[in-house]
């Protein structure tokens, strides 16, 4: 007789996985209510949340995320925080930063403190006690999620990181391809692309006859074809 495997309290929330949609939430922010994902249709959303403000790791990641800003906006994708500290918490630490770092922080924080949206989200991990933790979600223009990170606690994440996995995702939805490690810095492969494998025989063996008349494509194998930007 097989068991069923154990649930931690996380798993038994429906946490949204890549490839769900992201669900309907309505949420209070620095800057005023806002529907999720409906408020971002169209957009890219990246939405990340952090332990709590006032203190030292994510204090240092949003004058981080603010001054990428532009970039996230130059990629039509938008920048949402979150804590499980109220409105006018938000807003002090804001000021804060604005007043003794120079960085004046221009995209909303939502405000959870009762917890019920890291719940929902599974930000909130064992051990953790109320504080979320550093999860990311990358969320695309049809409220779909394509990504989730989480950190732990005491690491900061890594801006040009979700910067790069969402010119990845664009690209990977542009053109059919798949980034392959360290896109678009490989150390072996520079910025080129990845091709998908075939999925029939003879569209393998079409596949090394388009590689040879096809400069801009290098073929390794036939199911390992990279192609030139």
């Amino acid at each position: 007789m097989t068991e069923s495997p154990t649930h931690t309290d996380e798993s038994t929330t429906d946490v949204p996985g890549i490839g769900d949609m992201f669900p309907a939430l309505t949420v209070e922010t620095s800057m005023g209510k806002r529907s999720l994902p409906d408020d971002y249709e169209g957009q890219w959303l990246v939405l990340f949340s952090h332990p709590g403000d006032f203190t030292p790791v994510c204090t240092s990641e949003f004058v981080a995320f603010e001054q990428r800003r532009e970039e996230f906006e130059d990629l039509n994708a938008e920048l949402l925080g979150l804590s499980v500290d109220r409105v006018h918490s938000h807003i002090k630490w804001t000021e804060w930063i604005a007043e003794n770092l120079d960085v004046d922080i221009q995209f909303p924080i939502i405000a959870d403190d009762q917890g019920t949206v890291a719940q929902q989200l599974g930000m909130l991990h064992p051990g953790a006690g109320t504080a979320t933790v550093r999860t990311v979600f990358v969320i695309d223009p049809e409220g779909t999620v394509r990504l989730r990170l989480t950190y732990p606690m005491e690491i900061g994440r890594n801006i040009d990181e979700v910067l790069r996995s969402l010119r990845a995702l664009q690209k990977s939805d542009d053109d059919g391809v798949a980034a392959p490690a360290d896109w678009p810095n490989n150390e072996k492969f520079d910025d080129q692309v990845l091709l998908s494998p075939p999925g029939t025989e003879a569209d393998a063996t079409a596949r090394k006859a388009e590689a040879a008349d096809d400069d801009d494509l290098n073929y390794y194998d036939w199911w390992f074809v990279t192609r030139d930007q």
